[in-house]
């Protein structure tokens, strides 16, 4: 581990993990299973605390619904053991996509690549 790695993981708390919580981890925590974006999901023995080690940026909408429900205690069987049925209509879960390029843009943005026109303004002139 280089020294910027080390000090980013004492020093910040959004990339990964800390050094506390990995100790943590290390001496309580019991892995109970990884999503698709490779986040990995612990739980103390029994299953009083619960807690994601994100795989990068800890951002909470990286978390599916499935793994949410778990995590705040509104089921008690993870993901990996007991799925949720999925419905037709379901679409699937993207995290929140504000600040970076794949971000919604309405027509008419300066953000999009192709803006479209405003033709209902008429800019206000002094006289």
């Amino acid at each position: 581990m280089g020294l910027k790695t080390f000090l980013g993981r004492i020093l910040t708390w959004w990339n990964g993990q800390t050094i506390g919580t990995q100790i943590f981890t290390w001496r309580r925590g019991e892995k109970v299973g990884e999503d698709t974006d490779g986040n990995v999901y612990y739980q103390t023995d029994g299953g009083k605390r619960r807690w994601v080690i994100f795989n990068g940026e800890a951002e909470a909408s990286k978390v599916s619904p499935d793994w949410h429900g778990w995590l705040h205690h509104t089921w008690d069987e993870p993901p990996t053991e007991s799925p949720l049925p999925k419905k037709a209509w379901e679409k699937p879960h993207i995290p929140n996509m504000t600040g970076t390029p794949a971000a919604y843009a309405p027509p008419g943005s300066i953000r999009r690549s192709d803006p479209k026109p405003q033709t209902d303004y008429e800019a206000w002139s002094p006289e």
